[in-house]
């Protein structure tokens, strides 16, 4: 059975464990880094990343990105959104296209 994991720092991942996920909170980007790739091994279908967490470990998460799984998908941390997974979308949408066709305008 696969199973659901959350990292990031402490306050913004906690609340997780209320709806049965794993949470791993880390404080470095090495600890996060190590957390991810012992995860990932480890049967989670899903790993859901802060977005400060995200925005330091990018290049160990770009190496799953043409794996089938985990699926990694950055969340909002305690001090808001910082547009990471919209970024993502537009830029999935940009390769698959050709073309920004969600948000021309910017």
């Amino acid at each position: 059975m696969y199973k659901i994991g959350v990292i990031g720092d402490k306050q913004s991942v906690q609340g997780f464990k209320a709806v049965g996920l794993d949470v791993f909170d880390c404080n470095t980007k090495e600890e996060a880094k190590s957390t991810l790739h012992k995860i990932s091994r480890d049967n989670y279908a899903i790993i859901y990343v802060t977005e400060s967490i995200y925005e330091q470990i990018k290049e160990s998460i770009y190496e799953y990105n043409e794996e089938r799984l985990p699926a990694i998908i950055p969340i909002p941390g305690m001090q808001g959104s910082l547009s990471i997974g919209l970024s993502n979308i537009k830029k999935a949408v940009e390769k698959a296209v050709g073309a920004d066709i969600l948000f021309n305008n910017d």
